[in-house]
């Protein structure tokens, strides 16, 4: 085992108390981040540790990752602290899993793994995570099971606002209605309400209750009326902060006598950081992996930003559990096999640094003046918001010429194209500058049916471009005409560009989908694209078995040689 240091239990000749000794650039540095209350030793890369049971906690948190050389192991084994070590009282889901017959009620035809994601459900008696990547149909599945499963309705659907017509439909494609005296009305469909608006009313008598995540805590009084067996909770990921009110208003739904079956969808449970699952496991499967103080103290260590991180030698410990007893989850890779790669690349491409320079002086002027202004802590930390959107915003607009032209070079070659960005103003200069392609567009605030009739012409082909928001645009939609994918900004969050990747990655893709990742030099993207690595990495680790690469440079390269070689042939033969 290769020692970042060592650890001592010595008496400190300046405070006259018993201490721990640290050594070691790496775990010093870390250590001092940790331990406020730790000072420097006599020599280079040396720190002395107070000896109180919050020291020793953080030590030890800290060894799982940096692993010191421990030179008092009797004093050490003494003094560390017991750890809680997970011990779920549910049986565990059985591994085998069979191709489940969905009942008469279900109407369509599941894939093969799509009868075993219901077998699945079936096993775990409703409560459990589907974790399924994007594409896999996990709405097919649950509608699936809601319609084999007995006592299942009513069925109250949580879901983002944008996906609530596509919860429609999919309710009267695959689920056929049926009588008071259980017969099988096959032309006709459950009756379904969905909930738009915030004003507290009676909910008229259905099969289906459908409303959005944002109007949960303002319509709790009324939902809590609806005695619904089932909870489905549709890109569940919403639910990963333990302190928003959504989550508040789900945990109390959750808990009402009347639920039974308690099932959490998404692609990309895991948004940022590998703790964000301990809550969403808290609405399913309450106690599975202990209160969040005993999850932290197990699984996580904490950086300094005070974030809890999954540590790397529990990352596949924490996905066996979760397997085990709460969620399935398949990738593309290996239950379609027709379906093509995806492969990422990150181009680097110019920016304007001299505007660029210049509107972050201007920025960071304003921001000092702000935070000097500041009566409270909230207001300086908005300010600094404030600033970092405002150097997204100017890192995106000094590679826009540049962005453009890369967009321009592939529409040559006559593919259909989607182009994701980030901030408004990007968005309604990319429709200016690329006019000549008739793109059409999804950005927030359309309407249902603008939305649906924008996703409909690219689908057709009618227009070849579509420019959409990264966030509007992630969830809930088909757009596999395409099979190029650019990210004309970044987003801080690797889940985001997974989702809005597999907006052409999904069934009915049948060419290989390249994304690419347009870093804008010397801007802030540089700084983003590191974070998003790293951040990628604990999610695979976690939630997959196998780490999915960034980037595939070999097959990413020959496609631009392809698009610039047709691109120069085209110009010589003018």
């Amino acid at each position: 085992m290769e020692y970042f240091g060592t650890l001592e239990y010595v008496l400190d000749v300046y405070s006259k108390t018993w201490s721990w000794k640290l050594t070691g650039k790496r775990a010093v540095n870390m250590i001092s981040k940790l331990v406020p209350e730790a000072w420097y030793g006599e020599n280079i890369d040396e720190v002395i540790v107070p000896d109180s049971n919050e020291s020793v906690k953080q030590l030890k948190a800290m060894m799982d990752r940096y692993p010191l050389e421990i030179l008092s192991k009797s004093v050490w084994q003494r003094k560390v602290f017991k750890t809680f070590a997970p011990k779920p009282s549910l049986p565990p889901i059985k591994h085998k899993l069979n191709r489940a017959k969905a009942a008469e009620q279900f109407r369509g035809k599941l894939l093969n793994f799509q009868k075993e994601g219901l077998d699945f459900l079936l096993k775990s008696s409703g409560n459990a995570l589907l974790a399924d990547e994007m594409g896999l149909g996990k709405t097919v599945q649950t509608l699936a099971y809601v319609s084999t499963e007995k006592q299942t309705f009513p069925v109250l659907v949580v879901a983002p606002l944008v996906t609530l017509k596509n919860w429609e439909r999919e309710i009267i494609k695959f689920v056929k209605k049926k009588s008071r005296n259980g017969r099988i009305i096959e032309n006709e469909s459950p009756t379904s309400t969905t909930i738009r608006t915030g004003k507290l009313q009676e909910i008229p008598k259905s099969d289906f209750y459908i409303i959005n995540y944002e109007l949960l805590l303002k319509r709790l009084p009324d939902l809590s009326k609806l005695n619904f067996k089932t909870l489905v909770c549709d890109e569940v990921q919403n639910l990963r902060s333990k302190t928003t009110q959504k989550y508040k208003a789900i945990k109390k739904l959750a808990a009402l006598p009347s639920v039974t079956y308690r099932i959490g969808l998404s692609g990309t449970p895991i948004y940022n950081r590998g703790s964000e699952i301990w809550p969403i496991v808290d609405i399913l499967k309450p106690g599975l992996l202990g209160n969040y103080k005993e999850f932290c103290e197990y699984f996580c260590y904490v950086n300094e930003k005070g974030k809890a991180i999954v540590l790397e030698n529990k990352r596949a410990s924490l996905r066996n559990e979760l397997q085990k007893h709460v969620m399935l989850r398949r990738k593309k890779s290996d239950v379609l096999k027709e379906l093509k790669d995806k492969v990422r690349y990150k181009e680097v491409i110019e920016a304007d640094t001299d505007y660029y320079l210049e509107e972050l002086d201007k920025i960071w002027t304003k921001l000092a003046e702000e935070q000097k202004d500041a009566e409270t802590s909230f207001k300086k930390s908005a300010a600094y918001q404030r600033a970092i959107q405002s150097e997204r915003q100017v890192a995106g607009i000094a590679k826009l010429p540049h962005v453009i032209n890369f967009v321009k070079n592939i529409m040559e070659i006559e593919e259909s194209v989607v182009v994701f960005c980030h901030h408004k103003v990007i968005h309604k200069l990319l429709h200016e500058r690329l006019s000549e392609f008739l793109p059409v567009s999804i950005i927030g605030g359309q309407s249902d049916k603008i939305r649906q009739e924008q996703i409909d012409q690219f689908q057709r082909g009618e227009s070849k471009l579509m420019i959409a928001g990264i966030r509007a645009g992630s969830v809930g939609i088909n757009l596999t005409r395409a099979k190029y994918v650019i990210f004309a900004e970044l987003d801080w969050s690797p889940a985001i560009h997974r989702q809005a990747e597999d907006r052409l990655h999904r069934i009915g893709q049948k060419n290989t989908v390249f994304a690419y990742y347009l870093i804008g030099n010397g801007t802030l993207d540089d700084h983003v694209a590191d974070i998003l690595v790293d951040k990628s990495y604990e999610i695979d680790s976690i939630m997959d078995e196998k780490i999915e690469s960034f980037e595939n440079k070999d097959k990413a390269k020959l496609i631009l040689a392809q698009i610039h070689d047709k691109i120069s042939s085209k110009s010589l033969n003018f």
